[in-house]
């Protein structure tokens, strides 16, 4: 799948920080049924390649590797079958790495260099993080007018009530949010419908 595809499936992209292997299934299956099925793991627990092995074998899901730091990272993720790959930044070695694998990318930017490093390498997608301590929407508005072709998945302190207002924005194709797994022992109940409220998000 494409990045454009990805960031199309759903409005919100779960970010996942997942502990316990034994929870992959039964949390992928919730945010599937509730609409969600881009499924960020981030890579920064020991568990994190086998919940996505496991998260993989779900109908529908569309498993990708979070907090993704290196080609080695990047290449373990991969082999877990991740089908995209998030980083909380942007260096030349992981993007090349990414495109030599054929990859759907999502560098992480904050800045006008962060996107022209990635423009120069033939990027055009891209996280905006930390949203939400990197001046909030006013400064990505700011940062995206001069890049008409740039395409945003802010995250990092994105909530449910303030997603509307970045989803809003046609620089903005989807955001990135963890408020759909409340913290402590797993519900799937309260993740699916924490999920279906996340799908009817304006977009």
């Amino acid at each position: 799948m494409t990045v454009d595809e990805i960031m199309a499936l759903a409005p919100v992209i779960p970010v996942l920080i997942v502990d316990d292997v034994a929870d992959a299934i039964p949390l992928a299956r919730a945010l599937v049924a509730g609409g969600l099925p881009v499924l960020e793991v981030t890579m920064r627990t020991p568990a994190a390649l086998d919940v996505m092995r496991e998260m993989a074998q779900v109908p529908g899901a569309v498993v990708g590797a979070g907090t993704v730091l290196n080609p080695k990272m990047l290449d373990d993720a991969l082999a877990a079958g991740a089908r995209f790959i998030v980083s909380p930044g942007l260096t030349a070695p992981l993007g090349k790495a990414a495109i030599a694998a054929s990859t759907a990318f999502l560098p992480g930017t904050a800045t006008a260099g962060d996107i022209m490093r990635g423009l120069d390498l033939g990027l055009d997608r891209f996280k905006f993080f930390p949203a939400s301590t990197s001046g909030g929407l006013p400064a990505l508005k700011a940062l995206a007018a001069p890049f008409g072709q740039v395409r945003f998945c802010p995250t990092g302190g994105i909530t449910a009530e303030s997603a509307p207002d970045w989803l809003s924005q046609p620089f903005v194709g989807c955001v990135g949010g963890s408020w759909v797994v409340p913290k402590g022992p797993l519900d799937p109940a309260r993740v699916e419908a924490l999920a279906r409220e996340a799908v009817s998000l304006k977009r």
